[in-house]
């Protein structure tokens, strides 16, 4: 399994992490609707609003997932935070980064990925927006 590279600005990233108040922070409904209209729109097992932290990837806001988080060097989102791009993933058996990671392999068996990037008010890519389903999928142009 590949471990993620860390982004370049990856303590000012953290620290902006912080300033956000948003880790460990109780649920929200304005978080929640959004991941729920999301998974509803797309048609997606698991929706997550997740944010990177130093160790782990931690959950705002959840659909269709038990876990609060997971380790970060597992973390699909941990890839999408490098770039202020759409991380699509069709099939994550056939992507080398990803093929015999442990939520691959194991339950929730990712198939399809695809996240943004959710950027703090100063630029920095603190987590991500992101559907997974156990279905290999693709999103069309307006989908995406």
């Amino acid at each position: 399994m590949q471990v993620p590279p860390l982004p370049e600005n990856e303590q000012e990233r953290l620290k902006a992490l912080r300033r956000s108040g948003l880790l460990d922070s109780a649920a929200e409904q304005r978080f929640d609707r959004i991941t729920a209209l999301v998974k509803s729109l797309f048609d997606c097992d698991i929706v997550l609003i997740s944010l990177v932290d130093s160790d782990r990837q931690w959950f705002k806001s959840k659909q269709g997932l038990a876990l609060e988080e997971t380790e970060r060097c597992f973390s699909l989102c941990a890839y999408a935070i490098l770039s202020n791009d759409l991380m699509l993933i069709p099939d994550a058996t056939k992507d080398p980064r990803f093929s015999d990671n442990p939520l691959v392999v194991n339950s929730p068996f990712i198939r399809f990925y695809a996240g943004v990037p959710l950027q703090s008010p100063d630029g920095y890519n603190l987590g991500t927006l992101c559907l997974i389903d156990a279905k290999s999928k693709q999103l069309d142009k307006q989908q995406q």
